[in-house]
């Protein structure tokens, strides 16, 4: 008999926030500050855990709140450290004040978001309501289909935020549950590829630099707040150039190559979905499907919600037929939130395609095959509602 060999393989079977902890030991931030708070508890459990260790060299600081977790992290920044935390829910309405304060102040910190309803009524599974809210906040906002790609946009968001063309804060969005808690192969590279990577972080202007003293959140009046805020702008502009940078060196280090948008099956397709996160995955699978039947569909996944893909997303959907946009939260009084931005980038196109906005999943509720195969089936057969549509709603 023939002897079993151990089969190597460079991949691991982890959850989402257990994908997110290794990235953050990979980084080995000076600072982390952390209130736990459902979905988001496994990455910060993990880290902590890393810390216990001795396999990083952070400061783990337990707060009361998460307000006091990201003022922490603001003052740790502040101070010239990497520094990081996550949150997910009312855990980031209630750093609300002090997620403008992180992005006005110009700090790189990276937060990782595990997605979930806001209440009421109160709910701990998954829809994109508490990260939407805060998208004119100035943080750059990466949204992730997979653990692999929760892991992947760490590192590549802090690459960005300490850009010092661009010295914004980042979010980076996994799905609640879905994401955070499924285990999946992911891949983590080596610490050295990691450490190349992200490089050595030199604050420009570090608070603790006796011999250059600076002012720290200053009372800043109609004399001069405009044109700060300005400057968000023009840096929040100037993230675009800095993450396709930091996307095409990882892809070098990686393999894994990345962009604004993921286009699948687009080129020719004359009807396209549009979504964020996990769903892509589902949607997937339903456009192979459709595609064996002689359906020409497609899928545009948005990566990036801050900055918003504008030129990108109306050149691939230029030439639908028609487009679903699939919406994870409500915009009360409005259509879905990514609706009213993807039609806003569809602007200036001479000739259009026919949009429909669908909500879903909201609070957790579940997505499956067959609805996203009914959507493509009512674009196909020209069911274009004016309004939004709910999928899996009861009435």
């Amino acid at each position: 008999m023939p002897k079993n060999k151990t089969i190597k393989t460079k991949y691991q079977a982890l959850t989402g926030g257990q994908a997110v902890a290794e990235a953050m030991r990979q980084i080995d931030p000076e600072v982390v500050a952390a209130y736990p708070i459902t979905p988001q508890t496994p990455i910060i459990e993990g880290f902590a855990q890393i810390v216990a260790d001795g396999r990083v060299k952070t400061e783990l600081i337990s707060v009361e709140s998460e307000h006091s977790a990201l003022s922490a992290v603001v003052g740790a920044s502040a101070a010239g450290g990497r520094a990081m935390t996550a949150t997910a829910s009312q855990g980031l309405a209630l750093m609300a004040e002090i997620v403008y304060v992180a992005s006005g102040s110009r700090l790189p910190i990276v937060m990782p978001i595990a997605n979930r309803a806001l209440s009421a009524p109160i709910n701990i599974h998954c829809d994109h309501s508490d990260s939407m809210f805060l998208r004119d906040a100035g943080w750059l906002q990466f949204y992730s289909e997979n653990a692999q790609e929760a892991y992947d946009n760490t590192l590549i968001a802090l690459k960005v935020a300490e850009n010092k063309k661009v010295l914004l804060p980042a979010m980076v969005m996994m799905d609640g549950f879905i994401t955070s808690h499924s285990v999946e192969n992911v891949v983590i590279e080596k610490d050295k590829t990691v450490k190349k990577f992200i490089g050595k972080y030199n604050p420009e202007y570090p608070l603790l630099n006796i011999k250059k003293p600076i002012t720290i959140g200053p009372l800043d009046l109609f004399d001069y707040f405009f044109e700060h805020k300005y400057q968000q702008a023009e840096a929040m502009e100037a993230s675009r150039k800095a993450i396709k940078e930091a996307d095409k060196e990882f892809a070098k280090l990686t393999g894994r190559k990345y962009d604004f948008i993921e286009k699948y099956k687009t080129s020719d397709a004359e009807q396209i979905m549009v979504v964020l996160s996990s769903t892509a995955g589902t949607a997937k699978i339903v456009v192979d499907k459709l595609r064996k039947e002689g359906k020409k569909v497609g899928l545009l996944k948005i990566r990036l919600m801050r900055p918003f893909p504008n030129r990108e997303i109306a050149q691939a959907l230029s030439k639908a037929k028609s487009v679903a946009i699939l919406d994870r939260a409500f915009s009360f009084g409005n259509f879905g939130p990514v609706f009213t931005e993807v039609r806003s980038a569809l602007y200036d196109l001479d000739k259009k395609p026919k949009l429909s906005n669908y909500i879903f999943g909201i609070g957790g509720r579940n997505i499956n095959p067959e609805d996203l195969e009914k959507v493509y089936q009512d674009l196909i057969k020209g069911k274009i509602k004016e309004g939004a549509q709910y999928i899996g709603l009861r009435i």
